[in-house]
């Protein structure tokens, strides 16, 4: 069974709505309501985007204490 954490479907859900409306927008359809405007579209693109890589890359000191662990367990590089 798949373990899934809130964060992990919230932060992936959101990526997905907001790379569709980008899409939309650069086809010439209707966007989703509620990001109607080209410039609000990219902004919440950058900030997810960001959020999204922040969140699963080891940045933070308590990312980079996990990922040595999981190195001494083998399961990285």
């Amino acid at each position: 069974m798949i373990h899934r954490d809130k964060g992990t479907v919230v932060r992936t859900v959101s990526l997905v709505i907001v790379w569709v409306n980008v899409w939309l927008e650069q086809v010439g359809l209707n966007a989703i309501p509620v990001v109607s405007e080209e410039t609000i579209a990219l902004g919440i693109t950058t900030v997810v985007n960001v959020w999204t890589w922040f969140k699963n890359n080891y940045i933070t000191l308590k990312g980079k204490q996990q990922r040595e662990e999981l190195k001494d367990k083998g399961l990285v590089k």
